[in-house]
């Protein structure tokens, strides 16, 4: 064996790495990471002369990488699932500031927010200055209580 071995450890890195970015992260960066393993090992056997050194390097490398740091990473690059904004609001309770009747909107205070209000059902009943609602959906800026 040679250094064409070396070489072709590197190139199999880099595609690695070319196939990764071009899907977009699709395996989450370990194809790209397992890529830049391959490509270092490689370059290390290429500086030492030994297509065994760069073997080595390479499944060391790509091991360590799958082994130790895969699950910490994951834990970094996962983006967590939280309502914010408008989505924040719905099942939360408000204290009416503005009368809400049937067909006829008021104001809701939810949190720190102040809200316009409109009663979710045709059928119920007006809910009166300081009473408490809950947001049952919202509708452009304007929520939908009971």
């Amino acid at each position: 064996m040679g250094n064409w071995v070396n070489w072709l450890v590197v190139i199999a890195g880099i595609i690695c790495v070319i196939i990764e970015l071009s899907l977009g992260a699709f395996t989450g960066f370990d194809m790209a990471l397992v890529g830049g393993a391959l490509a270092v090992g490689g370059a290390a056997g290429l500086l030492a002369g030994s297509a065994t050194i760069g073997l080595l390097s390479a499944g060391a490398l790509a091991f360590v990488y799958l082994a130790i740091f895969r699950r910490w990473l994951k834990g970094k690059l996962t983006v967590k699932d939280h309502a914010s904004n408008v989505d924040a609001v719905i099942g939360k309770t408000g204290v009416v500031l503005k009368k809400i009747a049937p067909h006829e909107a008021g104001q809701v205070k939810v949190g720190d927010e102040v809200w316009r209000a409109e009663l979710a059902g045709a059928q119920d009943s007006a809910r009166d200055t300081g009473t408490e609602v809950k947001v049952e959906s919202v509708e452009g800026v304007t929520l939908k209580v009971r």
